[in-house]
């Protein structure tokens, strides 16, 4: 299997554990994956945030790391890239008033290739593309708005995954391991134990 370069939009409270699993992740299996942020460079950092399901009727936020951004958004065109990773948190509620950041993901998903998106990252791929009959999940706060744009929204436990085609989308950071197993697949990685 050839590694694959994989880039990674996020911005200013991205959820951190949305950015730094999947990040470690694919580089663990020998992909190159590139986080940029617009307005941003390579060694710039952005905060994150740390959400969290602890007992109230929605998550909590906490302030997480500083992650260190690899390229410079300016610099990258979705032909230089194998896939896409759209991560959760406060970040994509923003990224998408940005018509580069809309333009860039649209561009992946009219060439199919795999984007893999969770939790609030489903806005961002909401105001990029159309999700008419497409079949996703995200997180149940971010459902009405899904339907509203067209899409089969599937309310699925935080840990489970939904794919169709060239997408893969889940909840939230529980479903790291389904999520990151059917993006691997979409991408081609086997792993032998």
């Amino acid at each position: 299997m050839a590694p694959k370069k994989i880039l990674m939009i996020v911005g200013d409270f991205v959820e951190d554990y949305e950015v730094m699993v999947p990040y470690q992740a694919l580089l663990m299996v020998g992909h190159h994956v590139d986080v940029v942020c617009p307005g941003k460079k390579a060694n710039e950092t952005v905060a994150t945030a740390v959400h969290d399901f602890e007992q109230e009727q929605t998550y909590t936020e906490k302030r997480g790391h500083n992650f260190t951004l690899t390229a410079a958004f300016s610099s990258v065109k979705s032909t230089d890239y194998d896939a896409l990773v759209i991560p959760g948190g406060r970040a994509p509620e923003y990224l998408r008033l940005n018509k580069e950041v809309r333009d860039l993901v649209r561009e992946f998903d009219d060439s199919k290739k795999p984007i893999a998106s969770i939790c609030h990252g489903l806005q961002l791929l909401a105001a990029s593309v159309a999700l008419t009959n497409r079949k996703v999940t995200g997180y149940k706060a971010v459902g009405p708005d899904l339907v509203l744009a067209g899409a089969n929204y599937v309310e699925v436990d935080v840990t489970e995954v939904v794919v169709d085609g060239n997408w893969v989308t889940s909840p939230a950071w529980p479903g790291h391991p389904k999520w990151l197993a059917e993006f691997l697949k979409l991408l081609g990685t086997t792993i032998n134990l």
